[in-house]
């Protein structure tokens, strides 16, 4: 009787949902979220939160799809193994190649923004640094924990997440208050804004980024398809809730005009706080807000810099001695700490590159492993994502378009609000 309750206690059907969704939800929302109010002062609020809207349906089906394929694998199988035995030794190295890319583009944009951030908190304190030392500052700090273990890791991430979400509601709360919601609907100047929709959307995919955590969900909860699609639309849900109030907070703040200027000076956390704090009264709601964007970028840097540290240790054969953890290290930060200091104020531009190769491994890869795991497994009574081969189609063609959308506005092709 004690080990039948014994196994019903430690079955994947007992664990919390809201675990799940926290995973999810967690992951998503991070310092990307400061790019969201910069990228869409073109086309303003509403195109933004209808594009948001989008944008989370088809990051949730690309997921969905994800988990689909997941599922004929036994729970541990990591996206490298489902690609390797899917897509073939071809997509394995593209998968691999793209997620790469992203863990460095991202790393190196995290150190932009928290050079960015950093120098605004001690300005305040009046202090003057470089942007770039400020940079080469919060890197080394958060690099030393990450080569310290990922138990270090993992309690300080825990501690800046809970700093995280009060800081946040403690500023938003006090800002929405604020608000003044003229400003949200009808924005001074130019009369036409959905054109600036196109070049926002990577910023967009790029704030949707959870698929890395649907393999752990499945390790996590074994094949119990209906609490993890639950935990997925839940996580995904609260961030896209998060992004609405967080655009409602900047938009209605800082006016379409005042924008111009953020984008002008470089459009990086730092300004963009900054903008946000000169419309705050209280001097200590400018202090907690100034915290909640060091934490958010420090625990972003983190969640990101962990996942490269351990691929390219795997990727390497580095052990896990001090001289191995060193040379992962060695590889892990140099390269995006060196960028940090040649162009300090690369936040944007990074973010828009990760989301280049995000449509990848997030959005085209899922879909494809769906599309080939119905054609290996035709009568498998295994979960499976509705739409049929429409909705796959429609997923690659928004990854598609998306990656197009980038390339053209790089070019010029595409309006950029300036």
């Amino acid at each position: 009787m004690a080990n039948h309750m014994n196994a019903a206690k430690n079955s994947p059907k007992s664990k919390s949902l809201i675990g799940g969704a926290m995973i999810i939800a967690g992951t998503t929302v991070g310092a990307g979220m400061f790019s969201l109010p910069v990228v869409g002062a073109g086309m303003w609020f509403s195109y933004s939160v209808l594009m948001l809207v989008g944008i989370w349906f088809c990051m949730l089906m690309s997921g969905l799809l994800l988990l689909e394929a997941n599922l004929h694998f036994e729970p541990g199988a990591s996206f490298d193994t489902l690609t390797r035995d899917t897509l073939g030794q071809f997509g394995r190295i593209v998968n691999g190649l793209s997620i790469a890319f992203v863990l460095y583009i991202l790393t190196y944009a995290y150190i932009s923004g928290g050079g960015s951030i950093v120098n605004h908190s001690l300005q305040a304190i009046g202090i003057s640094l470089p942007q770039s030392i400020a940079g080469l500052v919060f890197a080394l700090v958060l690099a030393l924990i990450v080569l310290i273990s990922t138990k270090a890791v993992d309690r300080i991430t825990t501690i800046m997440l809970g700093g995280m979400v009060i800081t946040f509601f403690l500023a938003t709360g006090n800002l929405l208050i604020e608000i003044d919601p003229s400003r949200l609907f009808e924005p001074d100047g130019e009369a036409r804004y959905l054109p600036y929709m196109l070049a926002a959307l990577p910023f967009g995919l790029a704030s949707f980024g959870y698929h890395g955590n649907v393999p752990s969900l499945v390790k996590y909860y074994g094949k119990d398809a209906k609490t993890i699609v639950k935990a997925i639309v839940l996580g995904t849900t609260i961030a896209l809730v998060i992004y609405a109030c967080w655009l409602v907070v900047t938009m209605g703040n800082i006016s379409r005009a005042m924008f111009s200027d953020i984008i002008a000076q470089g459009g990086n956390m730092g300004v963009l706080v900054a903008a946000l704090s000169e419309s705050i009264a209280s001097e200590n709601l400018s202090r907690v807000l100034t915290l909640f964007a060091n934490l958010a970028v420090a625990s972003s840097f983190l969640g990101v810099t962990l996942g490269l540290f351990d691929y390219l240790a795997d990727l390497f054969g580095f052990d896990d001695s001090r001289t191995g953890r060193l040379k992962t290290a060695a590889i892990t930060f140099i390269p995006p700490t060196v960028l940090g200091l040649l162009f300090p104020n690369g936040f944007l531009m990074a973010i828009g590159f990760a989301a280049l190769a995000a449509t990848i491994w997030a959005v085209i890869v899922p879909a494809l492993l769906a599309y080939k795991t119905r054609q290996l497994y035709p009568n498998s009574r295994s979960f499976k994502v509705p739409g049929g081969n429409m909705l796959i189609i429609i997923v690659v063609l928004f990854g598609a378009l998306t990656a197009t959308c980038h390339l053209l506005a790089m070019a010029d092709i595409l309006p950029v609000y300036q």
